[in-house]
């Protein structure tokens, strides 16, 4: 189970490879932050911020952690571009229901 709330059928083959390795880090705190915010944002990255978030998932999730956490402070050359855009990013973890779907119990 990924945890990613889209399908990723009708994007494009690097876009599917991102979105599919955003949501398959190696722990679960990484996936849950680059997984959400690529669900929210694949479609809409320009080939420049894809090539930096790809940047950002060579990182070791270890780092990502502490730097997304503020244990450890960004380094420079993530201070600017994508990085504080995931960091600020907001998930929307409200349980699906069967109102979601328009169902009625």
């Amino acid at each position: 189970m990924t945890g990613t709330t889209r399908s990723s059928a009708d994007i494009e083959p690097r876009r599917k490879r991102i979105l599919f390795r955003c949501w398959h880090r190696g722990i679960r705190e990484m996936d849950l932050v680059l997984g959400s915010f690529a669900d929210a944002e694949i479609e809409t990255l320009s080939e420049a911020e894809l090539d930096e978030l790809e940047a950002i998932m060579a990182e070791h999730d270890r780092d990502l952690v502490m730097w997304v956490t503020g244990e450890r402070p960004v380094p420079d050359r993530f201070r600017t571009g994508l990085f504080p855009r995931i960091c600020a990013f907001t998930p929307d973890f409200s349980p699906v229901t069967a109102e979601t779907f328009g169902k009625t119990k």
